[in-house]
């Protein structure tokens, strides 16, 4: 059961560019990259700044090639072909964290939906409503626990592809942290689309400001969060859809149960934790399952996340762990 706690709405006092702002003693460096279908901003500040940011580059782009299912000769476009195949060590710390959170939410983040997603013209742009035939038969063959992995080898179920597409983002801000404590920065703000991670504390002892946007509006924030040292990373039905010929909306968060996009209620659920990669995945994965079942998951992993859950009827749901960290002008209710 969830214990509501109103909170009276604090008025946002700040504007942001993009997702964060800081007041920083010298100048940091940026470098703005397009690479997996987003673009991204990555700045820091050290003497190993531009070091650090060639090092970056080069391991997004590294990470982008492996991954892409648009990129035929990618590992995961291999696998899908063939059915089977070996993964590197990163394709497999990202299957391990994809299983563990598909377990760990009843099936709610599914890295096999990757032939519904397709048949939606999500993967190319390509838009079609499939019939439920199609949608039954995909809907069938589905299920992370179909697939068989073993130390670093993968089996596919019949009629199955893969996507690490929803965990990529947050497991490259992972790797680009840990570039920048071998390169000894000072700090650093990894901005790849939705998904904003900070590595190190501001310089003048403050929380980073990290805004969430509005659902409804995507041009204003909806609310502002006061963090450190951790990643901050939003779904939303408004980053990708289509209006079908019917009239009706259809985003890109399929629930991988019925082969459509989620009707869960919620508008974006952002997910906070020192884990992108873990970030990631939640941040599907409690889109799809709804307040009530993302909240009973939550307490099961308190120690892991916290959570920003913004509601179709324009609620916010808060977890308990950042009760006091948020900044909005919404009605906000606390999960306890």
């Amino acid at each position: 059961m969830i214990i509501l706690k109103k909170i009276i709405p604090i008025l946002l006092s700040l504007l942001l560019l993009t997702s964060c702002a800081a007041v920083k003693p010298t100048e940091p460096v940026s470098r703005d990259i397009f690479a997996m279908d987003t673009y991204m901003t990555v700045t820091c500040m050290g003497d190993k700044a531009e070091e650090a940011l060639d090092k970056a580059e080069a391991e997004i782009r590294r990470l982008d090639a492996l991954l892409s299912v648009g990129n035929e000769s990618s590992e995961i476009s291999v696998i899908n072909r063939d059915g089977a195949g070996q993964v590197s060590d990163d394709s497999r710390i990202m299957i391990e964290k994809a299983i563990e959170i598909y377990n760990g939410t009843g099936g709610a983040f599914d890295i096999t939906v990757y032939p519904i997603m397709d048949a939606w013209g999500f993967t190319d742009g390509n838009f079609r409503i499939p019939d439920s035939t199609e949608l039954a038969q995909l809907v069938s063959a589905a299920g992370t626990d179909k697939l068989t992995f073993d130390g670093d080898k993968i089996t596919l179920g019949a009629g199955q592809g893969i996507d690490l597409g929803g965990i990529a983002k947050g497991y490259t801000s992972d790797r680009l942290t840990e570039i920048f404590a071998d390169c000894g920065l000072d700090y650093g703000v990894i901005s790849l689309g939705g998904n904003v991670q900070f590595y190190g504390a501001k310089p003048d002892g403050t929380a980073w400001r990290c805004g969430i946007k509005d659902p409804y509006n995507t041009e204003e924030l909806i609310a502002v969060l006061n963090v450190d040292d951790v990643a901050v990373i939003t779904s939303g039905g408004y980053e990708r859809y289509f209006v079908g010929e019917d009239g009706n909306t259809y985003h890109h968060i399929i629930d991988p149960k019925t082969g459509v996009s989620a009707d869960s209620g919620i508008a974006s659920a952002t997910i906070v934790s020192k884990s992108g990669t873990l970030a990631d995945g939640l941040s599907t994965a409690c889109f799809v399952m709804g307040v009530d079942r993302a909240a009973e998951y939550w307490r099961t992993r308190s120690q892991d996340f916290d959570m920003v859950l913004v509601t179709e009827s324009g609620e916010m749901y808060v977890t308990a762990g950042l009760e006091g960290k948020v900044e909005t002008s919404c009605d906000v209710y606390v999960i306890e």
